[in-house]
This record gives structure tokens, sequence and C-alpha cells, in this order.
């Protein structure tokens, strides 16, 4: 499926708020109104937040798939890191390579601002995304352990 990989923009809400829901229901995850807005409004706003989104979007117009990724310093290299945060494709739209799309596009962001990697999460059962994940990424064999803080 051709896709164009562009920059979330303000008016793209109701369009990527699908999406959102899709990737939060996928992680179990509630999806607080008020939290999506702040959410999209941080991805249209870099300079402030420090978070940017892309969206996929298919030759009709419709918005098919997100990325969202953020960067920040490391104390293991002088250049900072590129932490891929969300990532999804409709249902309906995958296998035809939007993913893989829109990991290139954070991929050359990374590139551009002269981050030393780029790296995300996912959970180990999650088998059809790991299958694209070892072929663009390498695995580094880390688990993620969390402590909530009210």
């Amino acid at each position: 499926m051709p896709v164009t990989i562009r920059t979330v923009q303000p008016d793209d809400y109701e369009a990527w708020l699908p999406l959102w829901r899709g990737y939060l229901d996928f992680y179990r995850t509630p999806c607080d109104e008020g939290q999506a807005r702040r959410t999209h409004a941080r991805l249209c706003d870099p300079s402030a937040s420090g978070m940017h989104g892309f969206v996929a979007v298919d030759r009709d117009g419709h918005l098919v798939g997100l990325v969202h990724c953020l960067f920040h310093p490391s104390t293991w290299t002088a250049a900072d890191y590129c932490y891929l945060q969300d990532l999804f494709v409709d249902p309906t739209a995958r296998r035809g390579g939007i993913a893989r799309a829109l990991i290139a596009r954070v991929t050359g962001l990374a590139r551009h601002r002269g981050a030393s990697r780029v790296y995300w999460l996912t959970g180990t059962g999650n088998a059809a995304a790991r299958a694209l994940y070892d072929q663009v990424a390498e695995d580094t064999g880390l688990m993620q352990y969390r402590i909530f803080l009210p």
C-alpha cells in the first residue's frame, strides 16, 4: 500500500485518535481523553515538548499509521539517543511496509539530529511486530522493569 509519511499536524487529531486508541488497546491501557489531547498537542509542537510525531497517510488521505519518538541525552555517548516510543498501523493496512516506513522516518530524523542510536521496546509476545524488528534492528536481549509512582 503506497503511503506518505509526514509530520503530525494539529488538524489530524480526529483521524489520529483512533490509531492512538488502537495502540493503547493493544497494550491494555485506557485512553484518557485529556491525556490524548495533551499527547497530540505535544507531538505537534516538538520545539516545546521534545516529542516528534509522524503519520502514514494512504492515497485516499486516510491516516493508517503513527509513530512517536523523543530524544534524550545518554551517559554512554556524547550524542543523544532517540527513543521510538509508540508505533501502530491500522490492522486493515498491515503487511504493506507501513511500519517499516515509519521506523525509517524516525531513523532518518535521528541521523539528521546526530543521534547515536534509535531504540524501542515491545512485548515479548508481540510476534508479528518482532518479526519486522528482527529484520531492521538488533535484539539486545534486555528486559524492561518498572516502578510506577503515584
